[in-house]
């Protein structure tokens, strides 16, 4: 007879794995372990975070080379039917395949308003995929604060291919470009007249681009927007002397010019495999992460410094009220949080 406590409600209490399960279930390709370990990841609970760290730490060494391709593009777009038609062309050539879907968040409850796995039925079903929908959490860059740390770990867990979207917020979303090899951006047909807005943003960072929803009655309007593109591209500077960026019509309903943009993905890696930036690409990841992880240390830690608390509210009403400037403010607030210790 088991001698433990109950909680109040009579309700045994769930046992959590620890590091070794949570790592060994991750490297055997256990979805469920997966997925606890990137919850533990995304939780503010120190001592969530101090497991997550350790499981990072372990994983870090086993990862996989996957291809790391982000999806961009604005809302409307059609993103997850167009993951969800890439998806299927991917495991049909017999590879597996991660979905990292960043949602926007409610400013309420920080929690994802529109649940992508939810929109991506048949994917979601294939035992070749695992999609994981992510809060931005009013994170900046179109991105979940821990996207890259899930990266690690569905390359720990062997996914040879690891797809990203993003919210599709505009030209913030160039943070995607610091821990994916390609990105494919998604554009409606007649979206021409945005282009002023954000050629100097997403454009320059694209590595092709895809018209979406360019069948039935918008193939007109698709064909011009499809020049124009071209035409934008060709006044940009190259990403990469030896790759010239392509625009494909799609469909996602249709099928329309799927295999074609999986194609020119493939031909992309190889090439960058050949030239030696797929390495180097990762060098730079890594060094990118460790000052995002460094970064997001920083900010915590100030925000719940004892000597800032106590200022902040005070500083924060003179500076709306334009008593003090926010440069000043802003000074006050470090000069505590330095003269701390």
């Amino acid at each position: 007879m088991s001698t433990g406590k109950m909680p109040p409600d009579g309700a045994p209490r769930r046992h959590e794995p620890d590091a070794d399960t949570i790592v060994g279930g991750i490297l055997g390709g256990d979805r469920h372990m997966l997925s606890r370990a990137i919850t533990l990841i995304e939780s503010q609970k120190p001592e969530h975070r101090q497991k997550a760290h350790e499981i990072l730490d372990r994983c870090l060494k086993h990862k996989s080379v996957s291809i790391r391709i982000g999806i961009t593009g604005s809302p409307g777009a059609g993103k997850s039917t167009f993951i969800e038609a890439l998806g299927e062309v991917i495991i049909r050539s017999g590879l597996s395949l991660a979905v990292l879907a960043i949602d926007p968040s409610s400013r309420q409850t920080k929690g994802s308003i529109l649940g992508d796995k939810a929109r991506m039925e048949k994917l979601s079903g294939r035992k070749e995929a695992f999609i994981r929908p992510s809060a931005s959490s009013g994170h900046l860059g179109g991105l979940s604060p821990k996207t890259h740390e899930t990266i690690v770990l569905c390359e720990a867990a062997g996914y040879d291919v690891i797809l990203v979207e993003t919210v599709g917020v505009g030209q913030s979303e160039v943070e995607v470009d610091t821990m994916v090899d390609f990105i494919l951006l998604l554009m409606l047909p007649g979206s021409g007249d945005e282009l002023q807005g954000i050629k100097r943003g997403i454009m320059e960072i694209a590595d092709a681009i895809a018209i979406t929803k360019s069948d039935g009655a918008q193939e007109g309007i698709a064909q011009l927007s499809k020049a124009e593109f071209e035409a934008a591209l060709r006044m940009l500077p190259a990403k990469y002397p030896f790759w010239q960026r392509s625009v494909f019509l799609t469909s996602a309903l249709g099928g329309r010019g799927i295999d074609e943009v999986w194609g020119n993905i493939t031909t992309f890696i190889e090439e960058i495999r050949r030239n030696g930036l797929l390495a180097e690409n990762r060098r730079e990841q890594l060094r990118n992460l460790l000052y995002g992880i460094l970064e997001g240390m920083l900010k915590k830690e100030f925000f719940s410094c004892p000597d800032v608390t106590k200022l902040r509210e005070g500083i924060e009403r003179q500076v709306v009220s334009a008593e003090l400037s926010p440069f000043t403010g802003a000074n006050r607030l470090m000069e505590a949080f330095t003269r701390r210790r």
